[in-house]
C-alpha cells in the first residue's frame, strides 16, 4: 500500500492545471509522514469493506494526510501525528497547519464520528474496514474557494484520472474487499466504472457527509448507517 501511494504521488505531482485551478495541493507529498503512518497502522491486513472518497477537503487531507482527516479525529481517535510541510505554493486564504489547524472539517467529523461511534476505537474499525480517496489533489480557486476534480476539464483530468484508476485498482487487489462503498454519487461511480467487467467486490453508495448537501445536514450519521445495513454490508446491532 505504501509503495503504491507513492507511486500516486509522483504521478500526480507531475501533472498541470490551469484556470480556473489557482492552487494544488499534493498532501501525499508534503503530508507524506502522516499519510504513510496512517497506511502503516491501517492497511496492513485484507479489508470486508473500503470507504473510498472523492479528494481532500481544504481542512481534512489537505492538512493532516489522512483521508477526511478531521485534526481531532486522526491526532486524537487514531492516535497519529507527524511533521506537516508547507505545499510548494500555498494559497494566503488556505494555509496548511498542520495538526495545528483549528479549522473543522464537518465532513471528516461526520464519516469518522460514525465510525467511532459505531466501533469504539480505530483498532476495532480497521480490522474490516479502510478508507481511501480516489484523487490525492485538492485543487482552489484564486479566491481560494474548493474545486472538485469532476468540474474541472477532461483534457486535464483525463492523465489524472487514470493515475487514480490504477491506484484504485492496487488498492482492491491487495486489500482484496468484499465491499466497496462510495461515499457519494462521484466515488461510487469510479468503482462502478472499476469493476463494470466484475462480479466482484459487491457496492454500494451512502450519502456524503458535505454539509452542502442538505440531506447531510438532517442526521447523517442515522442515513448512512441505514445504508449500508439495507446493503448488507453492516449487520443490523440490537440495541
Amino acid at each position: 500500500m505504501i509503495a503504491t501511494a507513492a507511486a500516486l504521488r509522483d504521478t500526480v505531482e507531475r501533472l498541470s492545471f490551469s484556470a480556473p485551478v489557482s492552487h494544488v495541493y499534493n498532501p501525499l507529498d508534503y503530508a507524506w509522514a502522516a499519510h504513510e503512518l496512517y497506511l502503516q497502522k491501517f492497511a496492513t491486513t485484507r479489508k470486508r469493506i473500503v470507504f473510498l472518497g472523492m479528494n481532500p477537503g481544504p481542512f481534512g487531507m489537505a492538512q493532516t494526510g489522512v483521508p477526511f482527516g478531521e485534526v481531532t479525529a486522526v491526532r486524537d481517535w487514531m492516535g497519529l501525528r507527524a511533521e506537516v510541510r508547507k505545499p510548494a505554493r500555498e494559497h494566503p486564504k488556505r494555509l496548511v497547519q498542520g495538526f495545528d489547524c483549528p479549522r473543522r472539517e464537518v465532513s471528516g467529523e461526520r464519516l469518522w464520528g460514525l465510525f467511532a461511534q459505531r466501533f469504539g476505537t480505530p483498532e476495532n474499525f480497521s480490522r474490516e474496514h479502510f478508507v481511501v480517496n480516489y484523487c490525492p489533489l485538492a485543487f482552489l480557486s484564486a479566491t481560494g474557494s474548493n474545486l472538485t476534480p469532476d468540474k474541472l476539464p477532461a483534457r486535464e483530468t483525463a492523465p489524472l484520472f487514470a493515475a487514480c484508476d490504477e491506484h484504485l485498482r492496487r488498492v482492491v487487489e491487495i486489500l482484496q474487499p468484499e465491499w466497496l462503498i462510495g461515499v457519494g454519487a462521484f466515488a461510487h461511480g469510479k468503482l462502478s466504472a472499476l469493476t463494470e467487467n466484475q462480479s466482484a467486490p459487491r457496492l454500494a453508495q451512502i450519502l456524503h457527509p458535505s454539509p452542502a448537501s442538505p440531506a447531510a445536514n438532517r442526521g447523517w450519521a442515522a442515513a448512512a448507517t441505514r445504508q449500508l445495513q439495507q446493503c448488507g454490508a453492516w449487520p443490523v446491532v440490537e440495541r
